[in-house]
């Protein structure tokens, strides 16, 4: 149970961490319109709004869906983490219970008797 709690712990630690950094990623992409997506290319052709962003050799990538291809992979990727450190926050709860820790304890312990 004692691993369970720590593995639990750690992973939901974990995954919130990784749902605030998409969050903020995200965030701050949509409201720069992309341009911190596009900026690695030394290209004064590029527009300031990676969305019209045209695909030149200065770039060592194709810059014309860079901004609808992150958000489209962050948002069901923050959703996932989130999900996950939900779940794990309750397997943490689950494994406390089953310490004998919490508000919860108690009565789960009358139940088993």
């Amino acid at each position: 149970h004692w691993t369970m709690l720590g593995v639990s712990l750690l992973n939901c630690l974990l995954s919130t961490a990784c749902s605030v950094g998409l969050a903020l990623a995200f965030a701050l992409t949509v409201h720069s319109r992309g341009t911190h997506l596009v900026r690695g290319c030394n290209s004064s052709a590029l527009p300031l709004d990676a969305r019209a962003a045209i695909a030149t050799n200065d770039c060592p990538f194709n810059t014309t869906r860079i901004y609808d291809t992150a958000l489209a992979l962050w948002f069901p990727s923050l959703l996932l983490a989130a999900a996950e450190a939900v779940l794990s926050g309750r397997c943490c709860l689950v494994a406390l219970v089953f310490q004998g820790i919490g508000p919860c304890a108690r009565s789960y312990g009358k139940e088993q008797v």
